[in-house]
């Protein structure tokens, strides 16, 4: 027998009498809870019906709407589906019917009958989810004057605004263009209805500034948002840079200087933002001084990614800088990171501008072997390059790589390597490489089949000649005077 079993017996014993007592005590407790008599709470149960009666309001209203005739006006169904269960509409019921009339264009006459109505005959206090959702919807309905007149008309509904109806205004003024001079007339109304801005205004404020390029207002309104009490954003200032380069009229505006004052305020760049600095150099022309935040990054310890030295290369391509453009690459290399296509096709196309067709050739024959194929960008810039050069025997080589891994010309070089060929006086291949760029859809430019046609009088070969023009013809194109003087030429030829 188990110690459990031995010990189960007195214990029974010992406590037979309060088990008892909580055995009768357990049955009455069940009695009391299947048999009471005592009534439910009257405040209780008036809720509950209250909450029913809404529930199947709302559940006629939602199921009414779909099938109403174009002449019945959404609130006098409301007004039905609540009154046949004798309660009065919700706030939400009212939301639902505004959502459903702004879904339809044809329906947009109703909303103001519908807000009157809450203002003129009902007595709860309008929620504010009402009115942002109209502002918005204003907003991106080109009515901002409708939205703004809303935003000021809420005290009107029982409704208080706060700085959340505040923003979704601000926001829809912002993005709609609206001048400046509103919205801070915006601004100064709000604080008669007690609404002091807050972080989130600000935020909202300098991204429509920086969206249409007032970047020295944006930093203007993050000193003051620090100067207000509140904490210094790192997002908002990563965004003011990196919309920095974006900016189409960049006079008088000075990046690194922006920069100084964020780090005033207490913000630490990071890679990506000293990156944006280099883009914004870039973009307007300033190689050089994109190169000295390069060399800036280093000295603050931060190691540039391949993407700052793609723009970098870029820049100093674009300003003729080839001296600075070479040190560059080889410093990426000796660094260890990996150019990637970008790199290439940008460096491929500085030796290109400085007719260093040899050298271009290296770098493409070297690229697979380090990793990185050759795009279509890649090859188009070396062909443009040994076309300008007469490097006829170069093109015909590349051009046959291409092919064979499947790769199609573009019109553009297909315009550029046929006019090589004629100048070189390859009338054959020109006349096969047009039929071809034809074929695949491509118009020739005139000055093209003008040529052809050209050396194609000379050689004689008038069948090819007519079939030229009969493709021109189908094509739209006239005939220039080169080939109406070749034409002439060798009429002349054959009446001697």
């Amino acid at each position: 027998m188990s110690l459990f079993r031995r010990l189960f017996p007195l214990h029974k014993k010992l406590h037979s009498s309060s088990h008892s007592y909580s055995a009768r005590s357990s049955m009455n407790n069940y009695f009391l809870r299947k048999r009471r008599k005592w009534p439910l709470s009257l405040y209780k149960t008036k809720w509950q019906e209250e909450k029913l009666t809404h529930q199947l309001s709302m559940q006629k209203l939602v199921e009414s709407t779909p099938n109403r005739s174009p002449k019945t006006h959404l609130l006098s169904i409301l007004l039905d589906s609540f009154s046949a269960y004798e309660c009065d509409p919700t706030p939400n019921a009212y939301y639902f019917i505004l959502k459903t009339l702004t879904q339809n264009p044809s329906t947009w006459d109703e909303i103001p009958l519908i807000l009157d109505y809450i203002r003129k005959f009902e007595n709860f206090e309008t929620p504010e989810y009402i009115f942002t959702y109209l502002i918005k919807f204003y907003g991106d309905s080109n009515m901002t004057h409708l939205a703004y007149e809303m935003f000021f008309t809420m005290p009107a509904y029982r409704c208080n605004p706060s700085v959340k109806s505040l923003n979704c205004l601000i926001w829809v003024l912002c993005k709609n263009n609206y001048d400046l001079r509103i919205v801070l007339q915006v601004l100064v109304k709000s604080q008669l209805l007690n609404i002091w801005v807050e972080e989130s205004t600000f935020k909202i404020l300098i991204r429509a500034l920086c969206r249409i390029g007032k970047t020295n207002n944006a930093v203007d309104l993050l000193k003051l948002m620090v100067d207000s009490g509140f904490n210094l954003d790192a997002n908002i200032c990563s965004l003011i840079l990196s919309t920095m380069p974006d900016v189409k009229d960049c006079v008088g505006v000075e990046i690194w200087g922006v920069l100084e004052e964020m780090r005033k305020l207490g913000y630490s760049p990071k890679r990506v933002d000293l990156c944006n600095v280099i883009r914004f150099y870039v973009n307007n022309g300033k190689g050089i001084d994109a190169l000295e935040v390069l060399n800036k990054m280093k000295m603050c310890g931060m190691v540039p990614d391949v993407v700052c030295y793609n723009l970098v290369l870029n820049g100093l391509i674009f300003e003729g800088e080839y001296s600075n453009a070479d040190e560059l690459f080889d410093e990426l290399l000796v660094l260890g990171l990996n150019p990637d296509i970008v790199t290439y096709n940008v460096y491929i196309n500085g030796l290109c501008k400085q007719d260093k067709m040899v050298e271009a050739l290296r770098v493409l024959g070297c690229m697979e072997d380090l990793g990185c194929k050759p795009e279509m960008n890649t090859y188009h810039t070396i062909l443009d390059g040994l076309c300008r050069c007469g490097m006829l025997s170069s093109v015909k080589e590349v051009l046959g790589q291409m092919k064979s891994k499947g790769l199609q010309l573009s019109s553009h070089i297909y315009g550029v390597i046929i006019n090589c060929m004629i100048r070189n006086g390859e009338v054959d291949e020109a006349y096969n490489l047009l039929h071809e760029m034809v074929d695949m859809g491509f118009v020739p430019q005139s000055i093209t089949f003008d040529g052809l046609i050209g050396l194609l009088c000379n050689k004689g070969s008038f069948y090819e000649v007519m079939e030229l023009l009969s493709i021109m013809s189908t094509k739209n194109l006239v005939p220039g005077i080169r080939s109406w003087e070749a034409f002439v030429q060798v009429l002349s030829s054959a009446k001697e």
